[in-house]
């Protein structure tokens, strides 16, 4: 898979964490445990961008 590609993908999987972490804190009683979880894949995600974009530069 090109890296663009690779790119793009994690990008749509962290826009659909950002999504699924606004959803939880709008909820009267947000899930802790599950928002730590899904900060934590978020920012997984965007340092495994951040890195493929310094290679693909």
């Amino acid at each position: 898979m090109a890296i663009s590609a690779r790119i793009r993908e994690l990008a749509g999987r962290h826009t659909s964490l950002d999504k699924a972490i606004h959803d939880e804190m709008t909820r009267p009683k947000a899930d802790e445990t599950r928002l730590r979880d899904l900060k934590r894949r978020k920012l997984s995600l965007k340092e495994e961008i951040e890195k493929l974009k310094a290679r693909a530069h």
